[in-house]
């Protein structure tokens, strides 16, 4: 019998991608449901009973812990986290499966690899009620860490991941943004993504990253020095760089201790 899966993520490039991983990992194995959210894990599980689930912790209303509840042991568990500093330790202590954004091949590999075995030799789901009731409580208690670790980027005809702290500032760009950022050598370069400025905002560390126009946002940590002007606006200058952000009366207030 084939085995058949259900993939469960918020962003649906993150979707797309690991689906794709997967045709690689497991040409064995067929996808039969896309998931946005936990109500439509359950909802699409209900309907399609799928072998194994690859559920992302954190989606909006219904989360993935919280799916994972209502499938119970009909199916093997695989959780999609992009914060590894506080959820790999509830995995590991579980003995959950688990793969941390973004996905790896080699790491997926490993987990397909026990997947496989499992499901060949007939091995039930192994999660419990009382394992998934400890990682919320992990979960919950540790608290979900502030803003995206990754972005995806357009750089020409390449797509590129992009870590959010290497990020000097982002700018609108009719519906999209385009990230000012440094790769490896410390080299400045400038990136689009299909993200519209006000939509990406909510996603980044207020801690971090603040907006400073209506049409600009800056990493706190590239700013070499502020010089504020007459008409309550003030330039922000970068670490760096030779372009100056100007940033508007209503977002001046950022600066005031500076």
């Amino acid at each position: 019998m084939t085995p058949t899966a259900l993939i469960a993520d918020d962003e649906p490039r993150l979707r797309d991608e690991l689906a794709e991983l997967l045709v690689c990992a497991w040409p064995g194995l067929r996808v039969v449901a896309l998931a946005r959210n936990g109500r439509e894990v359950v909802k699409q599980f209900e309907s399609l009973q799928p072998t194994v689930c690859f559920l992302d912790v954190q989606m909006p209303g219904m989360s993935g812990v919280e799916a994972a509840h209502h499938i119970g042991r009909r199916a093997h568990l695989v959780f999609v986290t992009a914060f590894e500093h506080y959820a790999v330790q509830a995995f590991e202590r579980g003995a959950l499966d688990y793969l941390v954004k973004p996905v790896q091949p080699l790491r997926l590999a490993d987990t397909v690899s026990r997947l496989r075995e499992r499901i060949d030799a007939a091995v039930p789901a192994h999660h419990s009620e009382e394992l998934l009731r400890q990682l919320t409580h992990h979960l919950e208690r540790s608290g979900r860490p502030p803003g995206l670790r990754w972005l995806r980027a357009q750089v020409g005809a390449a797509l590129k991941l992009i870590p959010v702290d290497r990020i000097d500032y982002v700018r609108a760009d009719s519906k999209y943004a385009v990230v000012a950022w440094r790769n490896d050598e410390g080299a400045v370069s400038e990136a689009v993504v299909s993200v519209p400025l006000k939509d990406l905002l909510a996603q980044l560390d207020p801690g971090q990253f603040v907006q400073v126009h209506r049409s600009a946002i800056v990493n706190l940590g590239s700013i070499s020095h502020v010089v504020r002007g007459s008409n309550e606006t003030a330039d922000i200058h970068l670490k760096g760089r030779s372009e100056v952000l100007r940033a508007s009366r209503n977002f001046t207030h950022h600066f005031r201790q500076m």
